[in-house]
């Protein structure tokens, strides 16, 4: 089958290439915006309590909502405020009002703090549910230009911090780190790809292909997400460059350098593509399959962030295979040898001493490298254990330095840390309206350890149900937070609850907490589920059913060493108090399944030695030797591209870059290059199991080590 495609896409070059055209120009002229969201409860399903919370808010208080933005003034030398100056804090607040900045609706300054270190102004604006509309974070900005006008030589400092606000710094966020990490990414492949071919134009060809196979699978994405009703990531721009660059280039890599190998068999150029393609597309068709799976079986979780983000990244997955079979062997099957321009070393067989050292020293003692490779994997595992997930989104999307994260520090020196988002809690009667007897002593049961203050019962207009502003003690998305809301407050709400009547603990905490036990399904759903569908993929290309297992295992140990060394670096090293709650998942689709490919790649070469005779350990060898430099130059390629990630400036993606990259690492330069082939060498030929890895044929041992490795001569196996 790949022999019949590179056979026609060499034949008629131009109508492919005509073909991507057309259909890159067709999709991005026809498709919908792509919009992503940052309300993290778009993504849970209906039966949890926070959701249920906020479907009774919506019926019986429709007006009813937290301050999007909170003004916290304070004086510049760090004293209490006096009446004077919260009397011009008040003015400040009625002048800010006065200008009739568009979208806000109302500024009302409360009294100072006890302490009287801060004073704050809660602001309200127009209510937006479209996550593309920009009225609240346009009005913070406006907010934020008056307000340096008002305070400005009253002694006093303010600041814009709340909802609208951190919104509108992990935006801007957001997109100076997408920014980043685009020039980066391209830089490095770039950088690279000159270093290992020694031609502009091949490193050039990953650039200019992906590029246009990132604008068709943005319209695709939006297309999809807008037929089926997705809700999207506000990440999932910054994830889909990072894969498709990073995977696009892997398999572009895969492609050329059996291309050059072919070369240099003596095949002209059109056979050596035709050839390349052949004996490659297998491979990293598999590949790609599995990364697929991978990102596939998020469809089976209950968070709509997952459900959208898997078939987002598989659509990107399967273009970029889709570009690596024909549009990349049609363009090159017409630059033919230029390619490699300026470059000569193309024509001539490397030496491969480092890898040849390291293949014959692999096959001679497979044992070894099994247990040091293994080890290593082990021991970093053993610290993922002290796994700790943090829902603190705010602080870690966005720079530290950001208006929004300072002020909500500042407003911690005297009020409650929930206090920009509190939590709600109804009281919904079955037995008619609520009395005041029933709403005060549920009040006062809501008062539990963890619990900052209770504000007095909002009735709906029928007094059936009661609202409740809760301030927590701590900050809205911390683990104590969570801790308060998912024990004791509920606990006691629940408790409390007259007979017959219900009551339901909301606000972003609660979403938090039901987003934990959410993501806690998942783990035993999806994780077992896409291991299954890639060992199927695993035996139907190899032929076994021994292969898949042990394969499968050492990818299994790569996770568990990155997520270990992520919590070495991070929670032991750094001290920080976790990491993001959504790193395993996210580890899971890419370490897991991208770092798959460097598993299918080598042992699909192994398997190819084997058949034509090799011994166990001869194969190991050889397979290192021809494919160690492609899955080294992949993995630095691609982990790079993921540690750009830790150039954004912020700790959500400076994590999932360290991890991500780490992983990569691991997966290409331990578990690939050598815990798989040892592990190959050791079973022998029973890895390929009902299969058979090729017929024994009589091997002059000691040549074949020696041209392994020349340096070292005839040596023993």
């Amino acid at each position: 089958m790949f022999s019949r495609l590179g056979r026609f896409v060499v034949r008629f070059p131009w109508l492919v290439i005509a073909a991507w055209l057309i259909a890159i120009v067709a999709v991005v002229a026809t498709a919908p915006k792509l919009t992503a969201t940052t309300d993290q409860s778009d993504f849970l399903p209906s039966h949890y309590e926070s959701i249920q919370a906020m479907d009774l808010q919506q019926k019986a208080f429709p007006n009813s909502t937290t301050p999007a933005a909170l003004i916290v003034f304070e004086r510049a030398d760090g004293a209490p405020l006096t009446e004077t100056d919260s009397a011009t804090i008040v003015n400040a607040a009625n002048q800010l009002a006065g200008q009739n900045i568009k979208d806000v609706t109302a500024i009302q300054a409360t009294p100072p703090s006890e302490n009287r270190l801060v004073q704050i102004a809660a602001v309200d604006m127009t209510k937006v549910t479209n996550p593309s509309d920009t009225r609240q974070s346009d009005a913070v900005k406006a907010l934020r230009t008056a307000l340096k006008q008002d305070v400005n030589g009253t002694g006093l400092k303010a600041g814009v911090t709340g909802t609208a606000a951190q919104t509108l710094d992990q935006t801007e966020s957001g997109n100076k780190a997408l920014a980043i990490i685009m020039f980066a990414t391209i830089g490095l492949i770039l950088v690279l790809l000159l270093l290992i071919f020694r031609s502009p134009v091949l490193a050039l060809l990953p650039i200019i292909v992906i590029v246009g196979v990132f604008m068709l699978v943005g319209g695709l994405v939006a297309d999809v997400s807008h037929a089926f009703d997705l809700k999207i990531d506000s990440s999932v721009q910054t994830l889909l460059s990072v894969v498709l660059f990073g995977v696009g280039t892997d398999y572009i890599l895969f492609l050329m350098f059996r291309y050059r190998e072919r070369l240099r068999a003596g095949e002209d150029p059109k056979t050596a593509m035709v050839s390349s393609v052949a004996r490659v597309g297998e491979a990293i068709t598999s590949a790609a399959a599995a990364v697929i799976i991978a990102f596939g079986a998020l469809t089976l979780s209950t968070l709509g962030m997952y459900r959208s983000l898997g078939p987002a990244l598989a659509i990107a997955v399967a273009v970029t295979l889709l570009a690596g079979l024909t549009l990349v062997p049609a363009i090159v099957s017409l630059l033919g040898t230029k390619v490699f321009w300026p470059s000569k070393a193309w024509q001539k067989e490397p030496t491969g001493a480092r890898f040849g050292a390291a293949g014959a020293a692999l096959g001679r003692r497979p044992g070894v490298f099994a247990a040091v490779s293994g080890g290593v994997l082990l021991i970093l595992g053993i610290f993922a254990l002290n796994f700790h997930p943090t829902f603190d989104m705010t602080s870690s999307s966005t720079s530290n330095a950001s208006e929004s994260v300072v002020y909500q520090k500042e407003l911690l020196k005297g009020m409650p840390a929930g206090t920009t988002q509190p939590s709600q809690v109804y009281l919904q009667s079955g037995n008619g309206p609520l009395t005041t007897a029933e709403t005060d002593n549920f009040k006062s049961a809501l008062a539990v350890k963890g619990v900052g203050q209770v504000s007095e019962a909002k009735l709906s207009d029928d007094k059936t149900i009661a609202e409740y502003q809760v301030t927590l003690s701590d900050s809205p998305e911390s683990d104590a937070a969570l801790k308060t809301v998912k024990g004791p407050l509920r606990d006691a709400a629940h408790a409390a609850a007259p007979a017959g009547d219900k009551a339901y603990v909301g606000g972003m905490t609660s979403v938090f907490v039901d987003f934990q036990a959410a993501m806690n399904r998942d783990y035993m759903v999806v994780f077992p589920v896409a291991a299954v569908l890639i060992m199927i993929v695993l035996a139907l290309l190899l032929r076994s059913f021994v292969a898949p297992w042990y394969l499968m295992a050492s990818v299994f140990l790569g996770f568990a060493a990155t997520l270990g060394a992520a919590v070495l670096v991070f929670q032991h090293l750094r001290g920080d108090s976790g990491l993001i709650f959504m790193l395993p998942l996210i580890m899971y689709l890419f370490v897991v399944a991208l770092g798959t490919d460097y598993n299918i790649l080598m042992v699909a070469r192994l398997r190819e030695e084997a058949r034509e005779g090799k011994d166990p350990h001869q194969a190991a060898a050889l397979a290192l030797r021809h494919t160690g430099p492609t899955v080294a130059a992949a993995g630095v390629i691609l982990a790079g591209t993921f540690a750009s990630m830790m150039l954004s400036g912020n700790d959500m993606m400076s994590q999932m870059g360290f991890a991500i990259s780490v992983g990569i690492a691991i997966a290409a330069f331990v578990m690939a290059m050598f815990f798989t082939p040892a592990v190959t060498a050791l079973i022998g030929r029973k890895a390929w199991w009902p299969g058979h890895g090729g017929d024994a044929r009589e091997v002059d041992l000691d040549s074949e080590w020696a041209r392994l490795d020349p340096e070292r001569g005839t040596a023993r196996r």
